[in-house]
């Protein structure tokens, strides 16, 4: 985000996920010593829920600071608990991971997170510029 207008922004579209029930997203903190609020090192979100959809996409950054330390996986294991377990107890079967090709990191999210490579996606120009994979971790994994 490059000024406080785009983070205001960002904060309300995560509100209107929240209150439409189509996107949840949570902040990663991590607790700081002599502090009663944690640091901001990621988001994970939970995007393109449907009530009965038995899929649903799931996202995620980590803060540079807070890269290699395991945290992707482990907030995308809680996300992907609470998904299951808690919002589409019944209906969502599927999570979905989408990454460009030569993100090796969020490859090895994927595989940490027992997210399995399921297919090679074309570019989707503008958004996408390079081909895509996708991996998924179906409820039973």
């Amino acid at each position: 985000m490059e000024n406080d207008a785009d983070a205001v922004r960002w904060v309300r579209a995560q509100q209107r996920g929240w209150a439409v029930g189509d996107r949840f997203g949570f902040a990663v903190l991590e607790a700081q010593p002599d502090s009663t609020h944690g640091q901001l090192v990621g988001n994970v979100v939970l995007k393109e829920v449907a009530s009965g959809e038995p899929s649903a996409e799931v996202g995620y950054w980590t803060a540079a600071h807070a890269r290699g330390r395991g945290v992707a996986p482990r907030a995308l294991e809680a996300l992907t608990g609470w998904a299951f377990d808690t919002l589409g107890a019944g209906w969502l079967k599927r999570l979905e991971l989408l990454h460009q090709v030569d993100n090796s990191a969020s490859c090895r999210v994927a595989q940490k997170s027992r997210y399995e490579f399921d297919s090679l996606l074309p570019a989707a120009l503008p958004s996408f510029p390079l081909d895509g994979h996708l991996h998924i971790r179906c409820r039973d994994a």
